[in-house]
This record gives C-alpha cells, sequence and structure tokens, in this order.
C-alpha cells in the first residue's frame, strides 16, 4: 500500500489543479509520476518546467532519449524507462536505440556512444568528469553547450526516478508493454 495519494484533478491541492490540467492537455491524461508528485504542487511545477525546457535544448529526438534513457537505468527507475520507451516511439525514435538503452548496449554512432557515456559518468560521479571523458565528448561533435544540457536533463530525471523510487509508482497502463527489469550482470 503507497504512503502517497494517487492526486485526481477533483483530489489535488488548488495550486496542482492548472498543472494537472497540463498533464492533460499534454498527454491526453494524467501519468501516474504527476499524480503523485501533485501533493508538492512546487515540484511539480518544477518538473514540468525541466520537461519542457530539455526538449527545447540542442539534443534531437535521439539523443533526448539517450540522456533520457541512460540516467533512468542507471537509476534502475521502474517507471522511467518503460515511460520513455513509450516516448521515443511516439517520438519516432528508431526502437533499436531504445532496447539499446534498456539492455546496456552499444550505442549505434560514436556520436551516440559518446553523449551515453558522458552522461553515465556524470550520473556516476555526481558531475563530476575525467578530462577524457570531456575531451571525447567535443571530439564526438558536442560542446561546452550540450554539456551543461545534460545537467537540465539530470535534473529533471533525479527528480522523477526518486519520487518513483520512494513513491513506488505504478507503470500508466499506457506504458505496461515496455515495462522493464535491469538485467544481471
Amino acid at each position: 500500500m503507497s504512503r502517497f495519494t494517487f492526486h485526481t484533478l477533483e483530489t489535488a491541492p488548488a495550486a496542482s489543479q492548472s498543472l494537472l490540467q497540463n498533464s492533460v492537455k499534454a498527454f491526453g491524461r494524467i501519468p501516474g509520476l504527476h499524480q503523485v508528485m501533485a501533493e508538492s504542487p512546487p515540484l511539480l511545477e518544477g518538473y514540468q518546467l525541466l520537461h519542457k525546457l530539455f526538449q527545447e535544448t540542442s539534443f534531437d529526438a535521439e539523443e533526448l532519449t539517450v540522456v533520457w534513457q541512460t540516467i533512468n537505468v542507471e537509476h534502475e527507475c521502474h517507471y522511467c524507462v518503460p515511460a520513455h520507451t513509450g516516448i521515443a516511439h511516439m517520438m519516432k525514435v528508431d526502437p533499436s536505440l531504445n532496447e539499446a538503452l534498456r539492455n546496456g548496449e552499444a550505442m549505434p554512432t560514436p556520436k551516440l556512444q559518446a553523449l551515453h557515456e558522458t552522461t553515465l559518468e556524470m550520473v556516476r560521479n555526481r558531475g563530476h568528469l575525467s578530462d577524457e571523458t570531456i575531451e571525447a565528448f567535443f571530439a564526438a561533435g558536442y560542446g561546452p553547450k550540450q554539456l551543461l544540457e545534460i545537467n537540465l536533463g539530470l535534473a529533471q530525471k533525479v527528480m522523477s526516478n526518486y519520487v518513483n523510487h520512494y513513491a513506488e509508482t505504478p507503470v500508466d497502463s499506457i506504458f505496461q508493454r515496455y515495462e522493464w527489469e535491469k538485467k544481471s550482470a
């Protein structure tokens, strides 16, 4: 039994009601994550804003997926891996890229591999990157702007991944076909 309320438009705090309306407009429904976050209107608002801003970065759909899923998989988020698998399908990202991310396999291009490795090192080392990683990232065609933009995606994913861990957010029915469990080493 969850310790958290999964809010609806009727049960949400007044300050979250318009934010949940935004969720309905964007997704046609209220994702379970947003239902939990609605308990704290500033958290839900911050999450929605970070999501919007990260989509406005210089990253294309494949690159957004690499950053999101690299973080989701590393954090072992039972909710976000399936959700972003579905989102990647909606964004017309090649399913093989998503499967590689979900299964810890190599990326299809050196540029995406550099993005994946940089994001992974950033997560694992709490922002500390080796000179070699930064040089490889820049050599792959990225620059300081993209390095900074990974932080935006990371901030968004820390919010959602952590909430989903302690709230035990059930995977939304629309994404259940993409359920995921980390493979054993």
